[in-house]
């Protein structure tokens, strides 16, 4: 199979997005296939990838400069696919740039499976563009309409989508590397300079410092969590647009900045209780590599969390966009930080969620629609 990968989104970014598709891109590979990237941004200088990456033009997102958003003519589309020959598309994006490759696929007969990965029209609030919702549910699903297949994360995703209309909805879910996001890697030297000893529990964030992400919540949930242990270091992962005005407005918090790899695994390790207060993921992916490094989890009931945590079993859980639910489950986890059962059952759940069998689901979904086309090619009088 060759497939053609179009993103707005993919690494060197910082999200679960980006790494999400670059997993299955990798993983995708390894199974025989042959995966080309169209995207906004070019790999490191010096990085050598086993996918051929194209880079398209892009604009930067309104309101949030460390995104972009990629433009594309139907005509550059259509030179690149004969150039590709591609068996399927995978869009990954409804922005021009995706918009594009959907008409190109379409005039020549390439199926496209596309992906709901982000909820930008929950945003609109947060970028004082209210009022817009329905106008956003409207765009996306004449684009995703247009696909033969749409994949989502979650099944709470899966059912928003059917509501607004859009068909032939799937559920790809999301695994974690439960090599590189373990307890094993907890260090008592960065504890320490967090100021954390054996007694004293760390409280950590990982995700994008911006609107979307509930930050007020988050900052009332680390006060509730030192009304327990006033000592206690609370840690903020992550770069975004709000990141500034935090460190300004909470200057009692530690925060760190963006991580990846090894460096990301050590600080959800030596960390004990992971808040996660957003209520606009289509899933959460750092829910699972918090849970596979031996946290305790806190977090709505929706998407990853409905999927993975068992209330007081392996994580606590508050009722969806419930603030005061929200900031008891925090009390809780603050209760039971050092709960070995708790910490032990929140790795095993991590750990029945690998990414072999998501990339197994998501090679059969692109070859199903290859298929189908195939066949309706055949059947066409």
């Amino acid at each position: 199979m060759r497939l053609l990968l179009i993103t707005d989104t993919y690494p060197p970014d910082i999200n679960g997005v980006a790494r999400t598709l670059s997993t299955l891109a990798v993983g995708l590979t390894d199974r025989g296939h042959v995966v080309e990237i169209v995207t906004t941004l070019a790999a490191k200088a010096g990085e050598v990838e086993l996918q051929k990456r194209h880079v398209s033009m892009a604009l930067p997102l309104i309101g949030y400069p460390g995104l972009r958003m990629g433009i594309a003519t139907t005509w550059k589309m259509r030179a690149m696919f004969e150039s590709f020959k591609p068996d399927v598309l995978y869009v990954a994006t409804e922005t021009p740039l995706g918009i594009a490759s959907i008409r190109a696929a379409a005039k020549m007969g390439v199926p496209v499976v596309s992906g709901f990965h982000t909820n930008f029209q929950s945003y609109l609030e947060n970028y004082h563009l209210p009022g817009l919702e329905f106008v956003a549910q409207k765009f996306l699903r004449n684009i995703h309409n247009q696909t033969a297949r749409t994949l989502t994360p979650s099944a709470d995703s899966a059912a928003m989508l059917q509501r607004w209309g859009i068909a032939n909805v799937g559920v790809l879910g999301r695994g974690v590397d439960t090599d590189l996001f373990s307890p094993a890697r907890r260090s008592v030297a960065l504890r320490s300079s967090w100021g954390a000893d054996d007694k004293t529990p760390v409280a950590i964030y990982v995700g994008r410092v911006a609107a979307e992400k509930n930050l007020p919540l988050l900052m009332k949930a680390f006060a509730a969590f030192r009304e327990t242990y006033p000592q206690a270091p609370c840690v903020v992962v992550g770069d975004g647009p709000r990141l500034k005005s935090l460190q300004t407005d909470h200057p009692d918090f530690l925060y760190l900045g963006a991580k990846t790899g090894t460096d990301l695994a050590d600080c959800y390790a030596s960390a004990d209780v992971f808040v996660f207060p957003s209520t606009s993921e289509t899933f959460g992916n750092v829910v699972l590599e918090a849970m596979s490094s031996g946290l305790v989890p806190v977090a709505y009931d929706y998407a990853a969390p409905r999927q993975v945590i068992r209330q007081g079993e392996n994580g606590c859980l508050a009722a969806f966009d419930d603030e005061k639910a929200f900031l008891n489950a925090t009390r809780e986890a603050s209760k039971i930080w050092d709960s070995h059962p708790v910490r032990s059952a929140a790795r095993v759940s991590a750990g029945q969620l690998g990414w072999q069998r998501v990339i197994e689901q998501f090679e059969g979904e692109l070859l199903a629609a290859q298929t189908k086309t195939t066949h309706s090619a055949i059947e066409a009088p």
